[in-house]
């Protein structure tokens, strides 16, 4: 993951290389169009001149070796009274004679530093995941601000801020929960007739590879709730409507995730000079994220690789 202040995401970096290689930009059109040094951008042309799509990647800066690191006979015991005794740092700590920082950061890289996320009768973390594509898409929308010519303020600063006439759009975003295989839209709006279009055109998404859609998750807002035109859309497609539990948007977990990662990675990853840039990197990004983009909950597949390993299973 890249720095949270970092000028390049690994796709405003394969943008930039795309507009050297492909578009015929100079080296130092593409550095000021990305806000860069002439020598990060023939790093990066270096990088993926011999690497390829790997090599526009974040390398890991973990330390060759770590002579202070926790045991591995620590790290068990901390989990071990973790699950049993349901106990807390402050008193796993005293008990194993071990620093309390020092059990926080063992629960924190183990993912169990909420007892909240962990089943109470048997101690292990709490996650469901579907065992084959379709079998639940998860469906969300997130408002963002038109960008105006030039660019606009979340890059720029409070000086570019439109404070009239700017207006909205909406991002549709469709997440299948085994494989992670995103689709999204850019639309005008978020109401029951954009939803039930952007549901149509995401079944047939998944049905292009393969993939038939047999029950939906949404929050409760109102375009999926009360929209007899997102109804009919379900009833089409022949998929069932699952809600998510009242003040519990963790449900729907995954598309929330994936619209950080797409506002981070693409939306505000680098500056765009007009929304019509930021709408056309749209579908690149995405291209990036199924087909290259690997994810650690997949035992480092991509989201595609991981749909076409299920479906294959599924139907041989």
């Amino acid at each position: 993951m890249p720095h949270r202040r970092a000028m390049l995401t690994p796709f405003g970096r394969l943008l930039l290389v795309q507009r050297v290689c492909e578009q015929n930009w100079s080296v130092p059109r593409a550095a000021e169009s990305a806000g860069v040094s002439r020598m990060t951008v023939y790093k990066w042309l270096r990088r993926y001149q011999t690497e390829g799509m790997a090599g526009l990647d974040d390398r890991s800066s973990r330390p060759w070796s770590s002579p202070r690191q926790t045991s591995a006979r620590e790290v068990a015991a901390v989990l071990q009274l973790r699950r049993r005794r349901r106990w807390g740092p402050h008193r796993i700590a005293p008990t194993l004679g071990i620093p309390r920082s020092t059990v926080y950061a063992v629960l924190r890289r183990q993912g169990e530093s909420r007892l909240s996320d962990q089943d109470r009768s048997t101690g292990l973390r709490i996650r469901y995941v579907r065992e084959n594509p379709g079998e639940l898409l998860h469906l969300d929308v997130k408002k963002l601000g038109r960008i105006p010519e030039g660019g606009g303020h979340a890059l720029l600063g409070d000086q570019a801020r439109v404070r009239r006439g700017g207006g909205w759009e909406y991002l549709h975003v469709a997440i299948d929960d085994c494989s992670r295989v995103a689709y999204g839209e850019i639309r005008p709006a978020d109401d029951g007739p954009q939803a039930a279009g952007f549901l149509l055109a995401a079944a047939g998404y998944f049905r292009d590879h393969g993939v038939h859609i047999e029950r939906v998750m949404t929050d409760r807002a109102y375009a999926y709730t009360h929209s007899r035109l997102f109804e009919s859309a379900l009833s089409e497609i022949g998929a069932k409507h699952k809600l998510t539990s009242p003040r519990r948007p963790q449900t729907n977990g995954k598309a929330e995730a994936f619209i950080k990662t797409s506002l981070r990675e693409w939306a505000y990853a680098q500056l765009y000079l007009s929304n019509q840039e930021r709408v056309q990197a749209l579908p690149l990004w995405l291209a990036y994220y199924n087909h290259h983009r690997t994810h650690t909950e997949l035992k480092d597949q991509t989201p595609m690789a991981a749909l076409v390993s299920n479906v294959s299973r599924k139907y041989t």
